[in-house]
């Protein structure tokens, strides 16, 4: 197809062929950096048998090979349509007040991390301010290959138990806050709206920005009707710009809406969407104890510093071999 002489007539269409070939390729290519991995190792497990090589050669060829493996089948279960999509990611403080707003501010900077650490593109599309510290709500959009598939397991409460700074008698608090990750549509994916179906608002921008920004009403927020949906942007200069990122935010929430009503009988996309208060966590950090645990998974670490620095991937990958939410291990 791509070697059409009118392949770019329609360059819409030739795009999203591009982003398939594109998919396809970086398979292949693992596929045959793996069996290169396995040859490689076949090769020197035979000259050992002859007397030459070492032990340790075979032993450091066959844990590249296993590692070329492991990402292999980590990223076979990453199969649906939208796992390939980028993401948005709301964070909401619950019960705790302070506290609560303290520890959506330290969520949000461990997201941040990890998208740097993957090399994906971080952006604020839009933040409400705690009243004393810490974040009352964000939405961010990160950009990335695989961001949504990587980060759906993440949906949910999470609990954090640590000896308060903004308690004078140093007591031990337990704050909530929710998480929601969305499929950020790209123009692959078709999601018809009605025009009047919505009702806009402009608004002055509340964050940071300069003058420009905060003094006109760039800011807006527009409500889909039949659905209820609302969002937000303020993140761009130019009122055109946020109603532009506002449609897609949009489109991103219809088209999850369709996901989760083809998923209802499995349950798996509303599972963690519960109550954000005691009870409702998906995982809890306990500061104290040092302490992380899934409790969908079972699994824990007790490196929380790494955690919050963004360490996310052992949490990440065994809900993705356990996304039903079994217990491999509570102990």
């Amino acid at each position: 197809m791509t070697l059409n002489p009118n392949f770019w007539n329609d360059p819409k269409e030739a795009e999203s062929v591009l982003k398939v070939l594109k998919s396809h390729k970086k398979w292949v290519d693992q596929t045959k950096s793996a069996e290169n991995a396995i040859d490689e190792l076949e090769v020197l497990f035979d000259f050992l048998k002859e007397g030459e090589g070492t032990e340790e050669d075979v032993e450091n060829q066959y844990n590249i090979a296993i590692q070329e493996l492991d990402e292999i089948e980590f990223k076979s279960t990453l199969n649906k349509p939208e796992d390939e999509l980028s993401c948005l990611l709301e964070i909401n403080a619950g019960a705790g007040g302070t506290e609560s707003c303290d520890w959506s501010e330290m969520l949000f900077r461990m997201y941040k991390m990890w998208a740097d650490r993957k090399g994906f593109k971080f952006s604020v599309l839009n933040q409400q301010d705690g009243d004393v510290a810490g974040i009352k709500s964000v939405e961010v959009e990160i950009n990335g290959e695989y961001a949504y598939g990587l980060l759906k397991g993440e949906n949910g409460v999470h609990r954090l138990v640590r000896v308060s700074p903004f308690n004078a008698q140093g007591k031990r608090m337990t704050s909530f806050s929710a998480v929601f990750v969305h499929p950020l549509v790209d123009d692959s994916i078709e999601i018809d709206i009605n025009p009047a179906d919505l009702e806009w608002d402009t608004f002055r921008a509340s964050g940071a920005g300069g003058q420009h920004v905060n003094k006109t009403e760039s800011a807006v927020r527009v409500r889909h009707l039949p659905s209820g949906i609302v969002v937000e942007c303020q993140q761009e200069r130019s009122q055109h710009q946020n109603r532009d990122k506002a449609m897609q935010m949009l489109r991103s929430r219809l088209y999850e809406l369709e996901i989760e009503r083809q998923n209802e009988e499995k349950g798996k996309v509303e599972a963690g969407k519960t109550k954000n208060e005691w009870g409702a966590q998906i995982r809890s950090y306990v500061l104290d104890d040092r302490r992380v645990k899934d409790h969908r998974t079972g699994f824990q670490t007790g490196n929380t510093d790494a955690v919050l620095n963004g360490d996310l991937d052992g949490f990440i990958k065994a809900y993705l071999a356990n996304p039903i939410g079994i217990v491999v291990d509570e102990d």
